[in-house]
């Protein structure tokens, strides 16, 4: 799952809504000696796993003789930054799998792992990486050559990883240690305000990786920079997957979250905590007006903000003539898509509806009978269903009621 946060960088009255490297010389790697004919050639598989294993190892107990065993000399020098880098990371798990191999003709090989990593006391199972790896044949002995990503990167990729914790809530990353401290202090009370709504049976803490600039936020996505210059905040989770299991991380853009004020980081801190507590309840099925509109809601809920300045884009469209109430497709909820801070806020205001004309923790209950009945057939039909199951009436009665509340809270 993950979670788009423009609209909260467009909000009105404080709250915005939502030179080349040195030559080096050319280094011919030597050539694998011949396997006699007749003879069986050995796996190079269980060398690299080996490796890879010893490799693991030493970046986790940060043992530098055991890790530069591991590596080709030219590699070595580089590959001693990684420690510094990770020497604040509290790692209570780094483990390699193969997932991409082929048994090499010569002397070098390229293959790809994945790469898991959990934080102690914050991650119940490892979060999962896709790194690419080189080795070559180093007087008969195979040795790493290269560690890199493929897609999101890992955050020592990016550079030397500090960490500041709290009652709640761990932050890592680039960012300077007040900015940390900082982004610490909002989320430990930006979790018991999740808990408020949704209950005790989620984990109850955040982790947050909080790098130094947006170019960084992006490399830890695995996306370009350019889409996301206008996002708070997303949280990456497997929706549906198990309240103990891996490794929710919200990440912060730094440049779009230092320009909210203390409400707006609230808010978008709660928001993202939110898809964390729901994530064991969020399916694929799951309409994103639904899920996003639940985490806005909550976000929102205590803030005393009017439903104008929650929703000024909404306000100027309800009161113009012909306006007409509909639920947000999920593609209006696409990064850089025109419409996507309206999308937002017509979901914000489509939750609060339900919550208060049945009750919020029905419109708890409603959330948790979609992620738990898939479709069987249309996606209307499945929806109408739940609507009249949980809240007494149809999806078109529901959406003509939020029209007309609408209208009455936005017209005059």
């Amino acid at each position: 799952m993950l979670s788009r946060r423009a609209a909260l960088l467009l909000a009105a009255a404080g709250l915005v809504q939502l030179s080349p490297p040195p030559a080096r010389p050319v280094r011919v790697p030597p050539v694998a000696p011949a396997t006699p004919a007749g003879a069986e050639a050995v796996p190079v598989r269980p060398r690299i796993e080996a490796l890879l294993a010893d490799r693991a190892r030493a970046l986790l107990r940060l043992d530098r003789t055991a890790l530069v065993a591991g590596v080709a000399p030219a590699h070595r020098a580089a590959e001693l930054t990684v420690l510094t880098r990770l020497a604040q990371l509290p790692l209570a798990e780094l483990s390699y799998r193969i997932t991409d191999f082929t048994e090499p003709a010569g002397a070098a090989l390229t293959l790809t792992a994945e790469l898991g990593w959990r934080v102690a006391d914050f991650d119940d199972h490892p979060a999962v990486l896709t790194r690419r790896i080189g080795c070559e044949l180093v007087d008969g002995e195979w040795l790493l050559t290269t560690d890199q990503p493929v897609g999101a990167a890992a955050l020592w990729d990016l550079g030397e990883v500090r960490a500041v914790r709290g009652g709640h809530s761990i932050a890592l990353g680039q960012a300077e240690p007040a900015v940390l401290a900082e982004t610490v202090a909002t989320a430990d009370r930006a979790v018991p305000l999740v808990t408020e709504v949704w209950g005790g049976d989620w984990p109850g803490r955040l982790l947050l990786c909080h790098p130094a600039t947006g170019e960084q936020f992006a490399q830890l996505l695995g996306v370009s920079a350019a889409g996301y210059q206008g996002i708070a905040a997303v949280t990456t989770a497997a929706a549906g997957a198990p309240l103990h299991s891996p490794a929710d991380r919200v990440l912060i853009n730094p440049q779009a979250y230092a320009g909210l004020s203390e409400l707006g980081r609230r808010v978008v801190t709660v928001h993202e905590a939110t898809h964390v507590a729901t994530r064991a309840d969020t399916r694929p099925w799951t309409p994103l007006w639904l899920s996003e509109g639940v985490a806005d809601y909550t976000g929102y809920r205590g803030t005393g903000r009017s439903p104008k300045q929650i929703a000024p884009e909404l306000a100027r469209a309800a009161a113009a003539q012909g306006f007409t109430a509909a639920l947000p497709a999920d593609a209006d909820f696409a990064a850089g898509s025109a419409g996507i801070g309206l999308a937002y806020e017509l979901a914000w205001s489509a939750c609060d509806l339900i919550a208060r004309r049945f009750g919020e923790q029905r419109l708890v209950g409603f959330y948790r009978a979609v992620g738990a009945t898939e479709p069987a057939g249309g996606r209307e039909e499945w929806l109408d269903g739940l609507c009249r199951a949980r809240l007494g009436l149809g999806l078109a009665d529901l959406t003509r009621q939020w029209g007309e509340d609408l209208h009455q809270r936005y017209a005059h």
